[in-house]
């Protein structure tokens, strides 16, 4: 089952760096961010039973955490000395100024903004992002036209 799940988190180790980094300010954040990732994604592990893709599970349980956190009075810090050799939290760390500033502007979104637009960047479809954010299918039609103006105004 370890082996499993390591495979799982390398194959789709893009999904918790974009969320890490939407959700974070800075590298330190964002790894702890990841870190905190990773741990619920293995506590749920067993429970997952494949109903729907991995990704689109990954991104439900990232999606939650990094929101979840938040709401805790406080953070709590955990650091895995042992995370396997291959899975780099912030491997692309050295992102073009283009790639920072979309990010900058993609914080100032909400929660539920942010999660949108990672979906929808990740080009899930609009079946796929409404089954992860519990949004209507219109809904999520709706709200990423008002986003990309909103971040177009942002990006002015």
């Amino acid at each position: 089952m370890e082996k499993q799940f390591l495979q799982l988190i390398h194959d789709h180790q893009g999904i918790i760096y974009k969320v890490s980094a939407l959700y974070r300010d800075n590298r330190e954040d964002r790894e702890d961010l990841f870190q905190e990732i990773v741990y619920q994604l293995w506590k749920s592990y067993p429970d997952f039973r494949g109903a729907s893709k991995p990704s689109t599970w990954m991104y439900r349980i990232a999606l939650n955490t990094a929101i979840a956190i938040y709401r805790k009075p406080r953070l709590r810090v955990t650091h895995y000395t042992d995370l396997p050799q291959h899975l780099h939290p912030l491997q692309k760390e050295a992102e073009s100024e283009n790639e920072e500033q979309l990010f900058e502007a993609l914080r100032i979104l909400s929660d539920a903004e942010k999660a949108i637009v990672a979906l929808y960047l990740e080009e899930f479809s609009y079946r796929e992002m409404a089954a992860i954010t519990g949004l209507s299918e219109t809904n999520i039609g709706v709200r990423l036209n008002r986003i990309k103006n909103k971040l177009k105004e942002i990006l002015k």
